[in-house]
């Protein structure tokens, strides 16, 4: 299904790949003259990803981007801290188009009144600013842009991490929040040049295999082996004529799971009928690689080959077939359940999913098919015909439904689909995100959904271990799902049954948006007041770095990827993401619940820091907590408060988290931030799982620190850098420490590599809001 190559490749005519060697891989009868006119240099200028990311360049150097983007899109559990620290910034008006949907906490479940208070929040910064708002229900941010936003060569950035519009021929970037603040700051995303890694298509799938089985196939073979974190995926080849634009939305959306950096396709007449379709026709232009094109790696797949998929808990990236799955279902699924028992660290908490064979097939519980992966119109129309009226029963199974957007919506009502699935059994929602994340339909203890939605890592369908409960998720495409469905919850592909797929034409009604978006893109209110409700809490005071640090470990995690739902989790926790306090007491709730109140004392020493400098030669008494920290530092027993003052006052105290490769997964800036607020200084690993987790750890203010494989950290371990802030200053990137343990001590080397001049300086400053404060 999948072959690939990781080394450098070229792409002649779009059509026939040749290694640098010029042997031919893959043949479409191109011309071979070509071959001669091969050049590294100048092919790699080639590529449509190139093309895009020099246009929007502003550095003048082809190795290090300063990108501007074109439009900006948020969440209602993003935007609200995005725009206190843009405010906080110097924030004046928006100065491209910034969308501010909600579709995250639209449910106004959890909390009280904070939810809808955030969204009049939202509502009040778009009039006072210059933005677009799109109330609750209308659209999952995703679908939005696609429908409203997008348009061939353009950039779009986001504080979600699906920010993914590539088969529209639009670059989306998905980062924390303070790299869309700096975006309305009119400031630069600062990246090296990524590497382009081509995806080449041919083929065409056959009925019955959807999006949804191409993208976890791409992301199974890709994700472990690492080789497309932060590059481009550039798609090209014969096999895209054969998708329509909703089946090539659908993979695009999946590539965050490979955490490559964005995506792009070439574009064709079936994306400018797309545009036509939504008003907008002038967003279309043909996007193609040259006639020579280099790439630094190649994804080769047969379309026809694919089968249909499922992602196995606990991540998008552990796939079988459906048929492998049924034919040694019992051998298969004790080994994600050995698996999935480690990754969950309790051993007190049962986690099974071989008790759900059924006469050696699985049988799932609950069935969704959702957001900006699932909620697409032609995901809905052949759910429809393949339920068709036919009952999903009345036991145990659910099956829901949720259209990406009201024009999605109005369509399947007007065409039939709606009553298609209701009739069956299904219920229809309107959009919303909460099921990729926890926010809604979460399954029963020891439950298992399969869903059409993104993600499917642990705990985050909203279970809470540390109370006792357990229940998981598996990815499928929507086309199996309905299928499982209509066998009664008997895990099914689509390929397994007939059912007819007429083409259904899609019409998008404008009106729907114009009567209830409110558009004030360049015509800021400046006069309006923000409307504040009791949840939305400023952001605190964050401390400059100072010239040494004491690290203590508050945690320390050892599997092989940590994801940021693990960092903070997803679901109810989003209520308080306005308060970033609130929202700090959640920080590896579940997955260390003992991480909190370690931080805590931790930070209870860098406050009593504070208070013994600001005496100022006053009196003041030494905590025993405070004074056997400095004795330890210090390598004394009987240090003399004259001694242990001096150390304090060039000395900060901060917690610190180990874990081997942090990051994977959303783009939420809160799994940084929430260390921040706890008083942490720095992570430690042995490489980061993404730049956008990196990113956000530095515009915290928090030193993102790698360390060789060979060094081991124990809890409340302690760390001494020395000269720190003057290494920092003169762009050193080795910086050695001691490590004190129970066991004694030893010197260890801390790397901070390829940090640029800007992110020093918010470094040295504690947090971007001080950088653009201070400067």
């Amino acid at each position: 299904m999948i072959k690939i190559i990781d080394n450098g490749v070229y792409l002649l005519s779009g059509q026939t790949i040749v290694n640098q060697k010029g042997d031919v891989i893959v043949s479409n009868n191109t011309k071979t003259a070509i071959i001669q006119e091969m050049n590294s240099h100048t092919a790699h200028q080639e590529t449509m990803a190139y093309k895009i990311l020099s246009q929007h360049n502003t550095s003048g150097s082809t190795e290090q981007l300063k990108i501007r983007f074109d439009s900006l899109a948020s969440h209602d559990i993003t935007y609200v801290g995005i725009i206190q620290t843009a405010r906080a910034s110097g924030l004046e008006q928006f100065p491209v188009p910034y969308v501010l949907t909600n579709c995250h906490n639209s449910l106004c479940a959890v909390g009280g009144t904070i939810n809808e208070d955030d969204h009049v929040f939202g509502l009040s910064a778009a009039q006072k600013y210059g933005g677009i708002f799109v109330p609750a229900h209308q659209a999952v941010i995703h679908q939005y842009v696609r429908e409203t936003m997008t348009g061939c060569g353009r950039m779009i950035i986001g504080s979600d991490s699906h920010t993914r519009y590539g088969a529209l021929g639009t670059m989306g970037i998905g980062e924390g929040g303070p790299e869309l603040v700096k975006q309305l700051l009119e400031k630069t995303y600062d990246i090296a040049y990524p590497d382009i890694v081509g995806v080449y298509m041919q083929g065409k799938p056959r009925p019955g295999v959807g999006p949804q089985d191409v993208a976890l196939a791409i992301v199974g073979a890709v994700f472990e082996k690492g080789i497309v974190t932060n590059k481009v995926l550039e798609f090209v080849g014969p096999g895209i004529a054969n998708l329509s634009v909703d089946y090539r939305n659908g993979i695009d959306v999946m590539t965050t799971e490979t955490t490559c950096l964005s995506s792009i396709w070439q574009t064709d007449d079936k994306v400018k009928e797309y545009f036509a379709i939504h008003g907008r026709p002038e967003a279309y232009s043909k996007l193609e690689p040259g006639e020579v094109a280099y790439y630094d790696g190649m994804i080769i797949v047969d379309l026809d080959k694919i089968e249909p998929m499922i992602a196995l808990p606990f991540h998008p990236s552990n796939v079988y077939t459906i048929s492998d799955l049924n034919e040694n279902a019992q051998d298969i699924l004790h080994i994600v359940e050995e698996e999935g028992k480690h990754q969950i660290g309790n051993p007190n908490l049962k986690f099974s999913l071989t008790d759900k064979i059924v006469n050696g097939r699985l049988q799932v519980d609950q069935a969704i098919v959702a957001g900006c992966a699932g909620g697409t119109f032609e995901n809905m129309v052949e759910v429809a015909q393949i339920i068709n009226r036919r009952s999903v029963g009345n036991d145990q199974l659910s099956l829901s439904m949720y259209p990406a957007s009201q024009p999605i919506y109005l369509e399947l009502v007007k065409n039939g689909a709606i009553a298609k699935m209701m009739s069956a059994g299904a219920v229809i929602k309107t959009a919303f995100c909460g099921p990729c994340f926890g926010a809604g339909d979460v399954p029963a203890h020891g439950g298992l959904s399969i869903r059409h939605t993104t993600r499917n890592f642990s705990n985050r369908e909203g279970s809470r271990p540390g109370e006792g409960q357990i229940s998981s998720v598996a990815l499928m495409d929507a086309r199996s799902i309905a299928a499982t469905a209509r066998n009664g919850g008997k895990l099914t592909s689509a390929t397994e049954i007939e059912y007819d797929n007429p083409l259904v034409p899609y019409q998008f009604d404008q009106g729907i948006y114009t009567n209830r978006v409110y558009n004030g893109y360049s015509l800021p209110k400046k006069e309006k007041e923000l409307q504040y409700g009791p949840n939305i809490a400023d952001w605190p005071d964050m401390i400059a770095l100072t010239d040494n640090l004491i690290l203590k470990v508050a945690a320390v995690i050892m599997d092989s990827v940590t994801t940021t739902d693990e960092l903070i989790p997803s679901g109810e926790t989003s209520s308080y993401r306005s308060n970033p306090l609130k929202l700090a007491e959640f920080t590896l709730s579940r997955k260390e619940p003992r991480y909190v109140g370690r931080a805590k004392q931790i930070q209870s020493l860098e406050l009593e820091r504070k208070e013994l400098l600001a005496a100022n030669g006053g009196e003041f008494v030494l905590s025993d907590a405070l004074r056997e920290l400095s004795q330890k530092v210090l390598k004394s027993d009987t240090p003399t408060d004259a001694d242990i003052k001096n150390l304090l006052q060039t000395t900060g105290i901060g917690s610190v988290i180990y874990a081997v490769k942090p990051g994977d997964g959303s783009a939420r800036e809160q799994a940084a931030s929430c260390q921040k607020v706890l008083g942490g200084w720095a992570n430690i690993a042995t490489e980061y799982a993404t730049k956008r987790y990196r990113s956000n750890l530095i515009n915290w203010g928090m030193l993102p620190f790698t360390v060789s494989k060979e060094v081991v950290f124990g809890t409340d371990d302690i760390i001494y850098v020395s000269g720190l802030k003057k290494k920092i200053i003169d762009s050193e990137d080795l910086f050695p420490a001691v490590l004190i343990t129970p066991k004694g001590t030893k010197e260890i080397e801390l790397k901070l590599e390829n940090i640029t001049k800007d992110q020093r300086d918010i470094i040295l400053k504690g947090s971007l809001i001080n950088y653009y404060t201070v400067s």
